[in-house]
């Protein structure tokens, strides 16, 4: 059945659950392409924070805090069409694209200390994988997507492959664990393969001027209120009734509960919109201190969840949310953030590494039981951080073993800890004890306890796609909604989800712009197959 799309949505109020980068991109795209007056959009977000995995805050006193870092490359062409129209946090007459692509030209990512191990640096000049790994990795290239519905990386690959440098590249740049989905690993290796020779020094990883919280979702922010977009901080949707037939389904209503628990049912019109942002993978954070441990929660304290579990139930091409959100101990990891009003951390980082802060990327320790990782972005990574003030982050995959030195659990560790495991991996104990002693640095951990729920093994189906068929009001959004051939756990996903949504239900002169299909030129082709061979 063809879908209407709507041409004089000028009476028109839609309404965007959530507040992350996929609903800012989809109200940029309502005013811009499909001329929705920004008044009648209305951002829903149950936090105080906009930006949702783009985030960064915190001050010199009581230390910054950065969940995580989206790593960024120049052939997100959604998400830089998107910030080729946003005026950049410091500039008004530069976009936040033209301002990332300058910073990207002065500091180039080339890690010259990717991989750790014994305090030293791995050779790399090998990816170290076998003629079974290389075939494997191959055969998997070919392999369809309908055949891998719920297949692991580790029923894919042989015991071997886990120890080679190639997957330790992999498993710390993007999170991936052994019992991820092999058919998402497989749109990684087809998505970015033009990187594939330069992944050992991190080549072509572009970052954001300051945390994306200040480069990003600020300026978007500032763009969507000049312009009479309504934001509704703490206002949580806690579900959405729906009339669903043989021909159409469509949204009729949002039950919602704003700032001290006022219920309320807004009715939704014949030309109104929904677009749900349907899970999170950093609902229900908590964040720990220099001398406490953050708590995991559970999934009951995540209105995210709780939201697309009950719209999953009033049809099957909603998708399954169990699918990626009930095995929170496969799907956890921790992150922390270090303040240091000291510059010996990153004085030693620089000369050990040969890298300036912003150039290196990630450092990945792979003797270590948590397998941690730490970042050291350029600096300073905050517009309110003193010269005299630095940060790094860091985290680790596997935060139910116990540590190498610190004889407990990551999960269990306060920030002073995990420094402490830190040190001793970097074989800096000595050079960093009157740095700690003179309280001169802070440590701030983070439970997340759904991170890598997008990675979980799923089937075709269990993400609902961003337009269901016979919708006629309703989107969704996000790492949960089903975008053919892109990758889940990328800014770049969300806003083709924001395109998608935004030019499939209004009339707009506009097409989702094509994914980067690099797999297809020969000159990739032939470097890709000589870098795996190395």
């Amino acid at each position: 059945m063809k879908r209407e799309r709507s041409r004089d949505p000028k009476n028109s109020q839609v309404y965007l659950v959530g507040g992350g980068i996929a609903s800012l991109a989809s109200a940029v795209y309502l005013i811009k392409d499909a001329k929705v007056p920004g008044e009648n959009i209305h951002i829903l977000e149950q936090d105080m924070l906009l930006g949702g995995a783009l985030d960064g805050t915190g001050n010199p006193e009581s230390g910054f805090i950065i969940r995580g870092g989206r790593m960024h490359e120049e052939h997100f062409v959604c998400y830089w069409d998107l910030l080729s129209n946003i005026p950049s946090y410091d500039d008004p007459n530069i976009s936040v694209k033209e301002e990332s692509f300058e910073f990207n030209s002065r500091f180039i990512s080339h890690a010259q200390a990717r991989l750790l191990k014994d305090g030293k640096k791995v050779d790399l000049s090998s990816f170290g994988l076998s003629f079974n790994d290389q075939a494997d990795l191959l055969k998997l290239t070919f392999a369809s997507e309908k055949s891998l519905d719920n297949v692991t990386i580790e029923e894919w690959f042989k015991e071997e492959f886990f120890q080679t440098n190639y997957w330790y590249l992999w498993t710390s740049m993007f999170a991936f664990q052994k019992w991820s989905s092999v058919a998402i690993m497989r749109r990684y290796m087809k998505r970015f393969i033009h990187l594939l020779d330069g992944m050992p020094q991190l080549g072509g990883i572009m970052r954001t001027k300051y945390n994306q919280y200040h480069s990003v979702v600020i300026p978007l922010h500032r763009y969507l209120q000049e312009r009479g977009v309504h934001f509704e901080m703490q206002t949580r949707v806690v579900d959405i009734d729906f009339e669903i037939t043989d021909e159409y389904k469509k949204a009729i209503a949002l039950h919602v509960s704003r700032e001290n628990e006022k219920k309320e049912k807004i009715e939704l019109r014949e030309d109104d919109y929904v677009f749900m942002t349907n899970g999170s993978i950093t609902e229900s954070s908590d964040i720990g201190s220099w001398t406490k441990a953050p708590q995991l929660k559970d999934k009951s304290t995540s209105g995210a969840w709780m939201l697309w579990e009950k719209v999953a139930k009033k049809d099957k091409a909603f998708g399954n949310p169990g699918v990626f959100s009930d095995n929170i101990d496969l799907q956890k990891w921790y992150s922390y953030t270090a303040t240091l009003k000291d510059d010996t951390f990153h004085d030693y980082m620089e000369n050990f590494s040969g890298n300036t802060d912003g150039t290196g990327g990630l450092v990945t320790m792979i003797d270590s039981n948590w397998l941690m990782s730490i970042v050291i972005a350029r600096q300073p990574h905050f517009p309110n951080q003193p010269k005299d003030v630095k940060v790094f982050w860091g985290y680790g995959l596997y935060p139910d073993r116990e540590g190498n030195f610190v004889k407990k659990k990551m999960s269990e560790c306060s920030g002073e800890e995990l420094l402490e495991e830190l040190w001793y991996h970097l074989k800096v104990q000595d050079l960093m004890r009157p740095v700690v002693d003179a309280k001169k640095v802070n440590c701030i951990p983070v439970a997340m306890p759904f991170i890598d729920s997008l990675f979980m093994p799923y089937a075709v189906g269990d993400r609902p796609d961003v337009l269901p068929e016979g919708t006629k009001n309703f989107a969704f959004l996000g790492q949960f909604a089903e975008v053919p051939d892109d990758c889940v756990f990328t800014v770049e996903y969300s806003v083709r989800c924001a395109q998608t949504a935004v030019y499939g239900l209004f009339e707009t002169d506009k097409e989702v712009l094509p994914v980067y299909d690099s797999i297809h030129n020969p000159l990739v082709l032939i470097n890709a197959v000589k870098a795996i061979n190395r």
